[in-house]
């Protein structure tokens, strides 16, 4: 095994991590500000500082192996940042959306420093792998805090509204979960062709199955209700799934990326569906809180499977690399 090139892919994954926690400073800054439920704020403004702190230790690792910050993948992780505020901010649900997002993001970091961690191990690299296992600890402290914010920002999503009527809400609740089982779809047909690994592709294509059923269940539900999926939310969402299945396969450590993405997009979905049940709860329709246990369950079932193959993924990842 060359070592050289083995260093060479963990500075490339230091750069990586150093440049996705400038797009979560870039986030962290704002988001207490339109959180709208002090929960909420009081999260982000706890992590805010953790993430400061996590920016500097990845700096010092990266420094340390002779390297610096990429200026391209910086500038364009600032803007997405800044991006997703502003994405934020035109919703009319916003600390709802807010609080799914956050905990996707926050899965992200979370897997990412998992296979940093692992990359670092076989490097011979113990420094970075103690730094990279205390921030994916902080990470996943966030996405429990965010867990526990969801009542909060349920009710602050639906005050934004002006909901007087949480009933009147759910058909909208239930179209975007159907718009983003519409990209899980995309995204999943995918990735079993190109994760990479055996097991990997495999849990791929077992949970495009499972997708498939979700969106049964929420077309069912949705026909019961006398409203329907939205056309232009799947399509919007279909298209988002093939740019994403596209930027995967064009990279040169795909199953990890992929892994890490698909880890992300679970925890999107679960948030979303987190949301719809507590809206639902509200309104008294036991039905749909029924159909949307169902498919949480199996959402959170995907995530754990998806979690269990790091170790394989980072294998991968190192192979299609040659290091």
């Amino acid at each position: 095994m060359p070592a050289a090139n083995l260093v060479e892919q963990l500075v490339k994954y230091l750069a990586d991590a150093h440049a996705i926690e400038t797009q979560a400073l870039a986030q962290l800054r704002t988001a207490p500000d339109i959180a709208e439920d002090p929960g909420l704020e009081s999260a982000f403004r706890e992590h805010l500082e953790e993430t400061e702190g996590q920016e500097r230790l990845i700096r010092e690792r990266l420094e340390a192996h002779g390297g610096k910050p990429s200026p391209v993948k910086e500038a364009v992780m600032a803007a997405g940042g800044k991006g997703f505020i502003l994405f934020a901010r035109s919703q009319s649900d916003t600390p709802g959306k807010l609080t799914a997002h956050a905990l996707s993001y926050e899965a992200l970091e979370f897997a990412s420093y998992e296979l940093l961690m692992r990359v670092a191990e076989r490097a011979g690299d113990p420094q970075t792998a103690e730094a990279a296992r205390t921030i994916r600890d902080e990470e996943h402290r966030m996405m429990d805090r965010l867990e526990g914010c969801f009542d909060g920002a349920a009710e602050a999503s639906l005050a934004a509204k002006g909901a007087e009527d949480a009933a009147s809400e759910i058909n909208g609740y239930l179209a975007d979960a159907h718009a983003i089982e519409a990209q899980a779809l995309q995204l999943l047909d995918k990735a079993r062709d190109i994760g990479g690994d055996t097991e990997l592709q495999r849990l791929y294509a077992e949970h495009l199955e499972e997708t498939r059923g979700h969106q049964r269940l929420l077309e069912g539900r949705l026909q019961e209700r006398n409203a329907g999926p939205s056309k232009l939310k799947d399509a919007a969402m279909r298209a988002g799934a093939l740019n994403w299945a596209m930027f995967f396969g064009a990279q040169p450590d795909t199953p990890g990326k992929l892994a890490a993405f698909a880890f992300a997009f679970e925890h999107l979905e679960i948030g979303g569906y987190e949301l719809l049940k507590r809206v639902a709860a509200k309104a008294g329709d036991t039905e749909t809180i029924r159909v949307v246990d169902e498919i949480l369950a199996e959402e959170r079932s995907a995530a754990d499977k998806i979690a269990a193959t790091f170790d394989r993924a980072a294998e991968a990842s190192l192979e299609a690399v040659g290091a």
